[in-house]
């Protein structure tokens, strides 16, 4: 109980104490922009290189896992898109944003902090994996679906072209492919290059935890839209429990991976889902209010799920191949 508790408590704490000083300091939230630069384009791309340019090439290869966690992820979009179209009358773009916010889990920003500081470098792989196929498949899936409401009034060549540079310039994205491409070729890299990657990869999981409670502590909830109570349980609860049992019948992956993937299936809503309603200037405050929300309550049950996998309460295959 003690090394579980070793373990929650170092991740939580920092949102907490980013929480702590944002209440106390009140800084405006604007004040956080280049904390989240730092984290997205240098120290997150860093701990991508320094990981990957040190994992086997065909533990990276295994394409199937990402295919996998993807089936799962676009089962909950599938049916958190048809609860808001058909029960809540939702139009076409409605849903697609409701649909991304029961899908679409803080995996870029949340997941490499939580999942390597709880499973170690063996998560890099299945972490870089999931990532990759996540948000390629979120950046086609969003402007396509707005397209076919009519909110999106672009042609489908500047479209497309927008989602190539968006998927081909993304730091994450970009990152992996170096870190596979060193991993691949094994180049020399002088020691202070090394250095300088490690120092950079060290301050991902703290200042990323750090800025997710300063968030929490400055982005005010105006309202509590009636939507969360089917999206919040999708997001927190269903979206982890279809991507283990999906993971456990589609093949023999390795604990750790299996793992890993739940653990970012069960993460709060990315912030990026209210960045796509903001470019479309719609769903806007009860985006916010679901980032929020499952933010907040993943506290408790992401707590609950490390919990659970430390302490061996459930296998992490339920159905290992023979």
């Amino acid at each position: 109980m003690a090394h579980i508790a070793g373990l929650i408590l170092p991740l939580f704490g920092l949102i907490g104490l980013g929480y702590l000083g944002a209440r106390v300091n009140r800084h405006p939230l604007e004040g956080l922009s280049w904390l989240n630069i730092f984290v997205l384009y240098f120290a997150l791309p860093a701990m991508f290189i320094r990981l990957l340019s040190a994992t086997p090439m065909d533990q990276l290869a295994q394409v199937d896992f990402a295919l996998v966690c993807l089936l799962a992820t676009y089962f909950v979009f599938v049916l958190v898109f048809a609860l808001a179209f058909f029960l809540r009358g939702a139009t076409l773009a409605e849903s697609t944003i409701q649909g991304l916010a029961g899908c679409y889990g803080n995996i870029g920003y949340m997941g490499p902090a939580l999942a390597l500081l709880a499973f170690g470098d063996a998560a890099g792989a299945p972490l870089a994996l999931i990532l990759v196929f996540d948000n390629t498949a979120h950046f086609c899936v969003a402007p396509a679906l707005m397209a076919l409401s009519g909110s999106e009034k672009r042609g489908f060549l500047t479209i497309t072209r927008s989602i190539i540079v968006r998927i081909a310039s993304h730091p994450i994205i970009l990152s992996i492919i170096v870190g596979i491409i060193i991993a691949w070729m094994a180049p020399p890299i002088p020691e202070a290059v090394v250095r300088l990657i490690d120092y950079l990869a060290q301050a991902a999981a703290p200042c990323a935890l750090f800025a997710m409670g300063v968030t929490l502590a400055l982005r005010p909830l105006k309202r509590r839209p009636v939507e969360l109570t089917y999206i919040v349980p999708a997001k927190l609860i269903l979206h982890p429990i279809i991507t283990y049992i999906v993971l456990s019948l589609a093949g023999d992956y390795n604990d750790v991976w299996i793992f890993t993937a739940v653990l970012l299936a069960a993460l709060p809503t990315a912030t990026n889902v209210f960045v796509i309603a903001q470019q479309y200037n719609l769903w806007m405050e009860r985006a916010s209010a679901t980032i929020m929300i499952t933010t907040t309550l993943s506290v408790l049950s992401v707590s609950t799920l490390l919990l659970g996998m430390q302490a061996g309460w459930f296998p992490a295959d339920f159905y290992p191949n023979p």
